[in-house]
């Protein structure tokens, strides 16, 4: 599986994503093609070697035609756009996906701001700058291909930010909107380390946001921002390589918390509770802690996405008065269900596989019990009679 894993320690933005691509090996010429008239009759773009923060990077840079910088242009309404959009050379499916992005960004922008996505003043998309860092980085997404896109954490930054609508807090508006539900928090100098386009463009192409995953490292790319605040690297840090690990790898969220002071019965509720609010699993286990008290581990596995509801369970049911949570990585078999006729009747059998070998097979037990119940048997044999029809059908 191909892996591209954003270390976003110092944020995300369009241009830094670009840098990122193009010091993995994009070349600068395919990109200059896939902007098609962006590139030509609009804009100059190129790459440049930069230093920041000790960390050698490369700075991917827009400038228009007749002007010094991209600063202090008209800012371009969403249909005009998605007429530059047309103009580029993406392939079909790319410009249908650019054409989203842009939509989901003015919808959150007249969202913040109190205006319709017609009359939406894009103060960061707007800009020919961003528009062709958000064309180019569809295309560059296209050209490594990944399989699963990973991005950490997102440090964005401290402060306030200089705006076209004013000074606003970090993140700004739009990025914190766009960023619900994802992993942040809050480093480094005072600045605006992620940007809205880069928020939009984390949250669309990432599969999941945690931890470096087990990956074998085949390129490091670092693309740099535009500022160079002493002693912090202002870059984002892109690693690409693959994972033998199967196609059902995923990251989970790890709840724990011991408990001595509860009824014991209440336990059986808090179950059900937190398996119904969409917990993978719940298990308990017997612990002894200081003061050799008795008490349980009470440990949860959950979707990271579930950990304020599942959080919310155990404190609101349960005495504990803190939670620890720890992200690791699990891996799936692939499961279907297969159904083998035995002399007691029908039972499904429950198989898993990886990589399309068979590693387990075993049978319903709830169907091994209803049938030794109607047939006087003992589930122990009507398990075995599954086992040998599914063999026998297996060899």
């Amino acid at each position: 599986m191909k892996l591209l894993y954003l270390d976003c320690f110092s944020g995300i933005s369009g241009d830094m994503i670009l840098g990122a691509m193009l010091d993995l090996g994009l070349p600068i010429d395919a990109l200059r093609q896939a902007l098609g008239s962006l590139a030509v009759d609009l804009c100059e773009v190129g790459v440049e070697r930069v230093m920041r923060g000790g960390i050698v990077a490369s700075k991917f840079t827009v400038v228009e035609r007749g002007a010094h910088d991209t600063h202090g242009h008209a800012h371009r309404t969403p249909a005009q756009i998605t007429r530059l959009i047309q103009q580029s050379a993406l392939s079909g499916e790319g410009r249908t996906r650019a054409i989203a992005l842009f939509h989901r960004l003015a919808e959150v922008e007249a969202s913040v701001h109190g205006m319709s996505i017609e009359e939406v003043h894009l103060h960061e998309v707007g800009a020919l700058d961003s528009i062709v860092d958000i064309v180019g980085a569809v295309f560059a997404f296209e050209w490594l291909a990944p399989e699963r896109v990973i991005v950490s954490p997102l440090n964005v930054g401290r402060g306030t930010v200089r705006t076209a609508h004013g000074t606003l807090p970090v993140p700004a508006p739009a990025t914190a909107r766009l960023l619900q539900g994802v992993p942040i928090y809050a480093s480094g100098p005072e600045m605006e380390l992620v940007t809205p386009t880069g928020a939009l463009l984390a949250t669309a192409y990432a599969r999941e946001f945690g931890a470096l995953p087990a990956m074998r490292v085949e390129r490091i790319g670092y693309g740099a921002g535009d500022r160079n605040p002493d002693g912090h690297p202002n870059v984002l840090r892109a690693m690409a390589g693959t994972s033998e690990a199967a196609a059902n790898f995923e990251r989970v969220l790890v709840i724990a918390c011991e408990i001595d002071d509860m009824n014991p019965q209440i336990f059986g509720l808090v179950m059900d509770r937190l398996l119904a609010a969409g917990a993978l699993d719940v298990y308990y286990a017997p612990v002894q802690m200081k003061k050799s008290r008795p008490a349980t581990l009470v440990t949860v596995i959950a979707r990271p996405a579930d950990r304020e509801t599942l959080a919310g369970i155990l404190f609101r049911e349960t005495t504990t008065l803190g939670l620890r949570y720890q992200e690791l990585d699990r891996e799936r078999l692939d499961r279907e269900s297969v159904s083998v006729e035995t002399p007691a009747g029908t039972v499904r059998m429950k198989v898993a596989r990886r990589g399309g070998v068979v590693m387990n097979a075993a049978p319903e037990f709830d169907d091994c019990v209803r049938l030794a119940r109607e047939r006087q048997l003992a589930v122990k044999d009507v398990q075995a009679m599954a086992m040998k029809a599914y063999l026998d059908h297996e060899c």
